[in-house]
């Protein structure tokens, strides 16, 4: 039954939520293709898509997913049964402001045009015909959504895997009042990772929120094995790995000085 709470109880849970207008996204280009070149001779060149076509964004959609299931029958009499088959991820939307350069629209027009360009024909040719490109020279594998709050103390992080334009909705202008120019993009993806997945953060075992508790993580064996189940096997950074740890968690990790002392620079 419940029990009775005083106000101090739960004041700081409450007086303590997360608010939605303090977030960044982060684009990444595929290493692979020709779709930097191709985006940097329209005027679109890598540095504006890496920090500041992301400052344009006016608003996002922290993505969701769902779990497909089929219907168990016959397993025990009288029960049906659902078992989930298949991860589930909605499409993403995001609305940006058009800059006085419309870089922005250029960036994502071209990067929509330069997936269907795989024929190599000029597109002012009256025989123009549309061939896609492969899929690893146009999806982005280091996009990524930041959401964190005015005091910057903790931040949840989307990693996206495949992620590329699908759809951008028509933009409409007039000779009304003029108002900021906005435009609104869809995105597909494969998946999405939360948390940090940085080298750094797969050295300290904290990669994909693991031990995000404000506590150190666990460094048992049970707790090793499952991140290398998780992440792959741990990578040596300088020291061996687990004496890196051990020097981590001995004097604490200071904002990076304590890590270049014993690792290096970090990759």
């Amino acid at each position: 039954m419940p029990t009775p709470k005083n106000i101090s109880n739960f004041k700081p849970l409450i007086t303590n939520l997360a608010q939605t207008s303090h977030y960044q996204v982060i684009f990444g280009l595929p290493s692979s293709g020709t779709l930097s070149s191709y985006l940097n001779a329209r005027g679109v060149n890598t540095t504006f898509v890496t920090e500041s076509s992301g400052l344009l964004c006016s608003s996002a959609s922290i993505p969701g997913s769902s779990l497909g299931t089929a219907d168990i029958n016959g397993n025990f009499m009288g029960v049906q049964e659902k078992m989930a088959h298949t991860r589930i991820f909605t499409q993403m939307q995001l609305e940006f402001y058009v800059d006085s350069d419309y870089r922005m629209m250029k960036f994502l027009e071209h990067w929509m045009e330069y997936i269907a360009s795989g024929s190599g024909q000029n597109p002012a040719n009256p025989g123009y015909y549309y061939r896609m490109q492969y899929p690893d020279y146009y999806k982005s594998n280091s996009t990524k959504i930041i959401k964190f709050d005015r005091d910057y103390k903790k931040e949840f992080v989307y990693n996206f895997i495949g992620l590329f334009p699908i759809n951008m909705s028509s933009v409409p202008v007039s000779y009304d009042s003029s108002e900021i120019m906005k435009v609104s993009v869809a995105f597909n993806y494969e998946r999405y990772i939360p948390g940090q997945i940085s080298s750094l953060s797969s050295a300290l075992g904290t990669s994909n929120n693991v031990g995000d508790n404000n506590q150190p993580p666990a460094t048992t064996a049970s707790t090793t094995e499952a991140n290398s189940n998780l992440l792959g096997p741990p990578k040596a950074i300088g020291l061996n790995s687990q004496e890196t740890l051990n020097e981590f968690y001995k004097f604490g990790y200071n904002g990076g000085k304590s890590a270049k002392k014993f690792i290096g620079p970090v990759p």
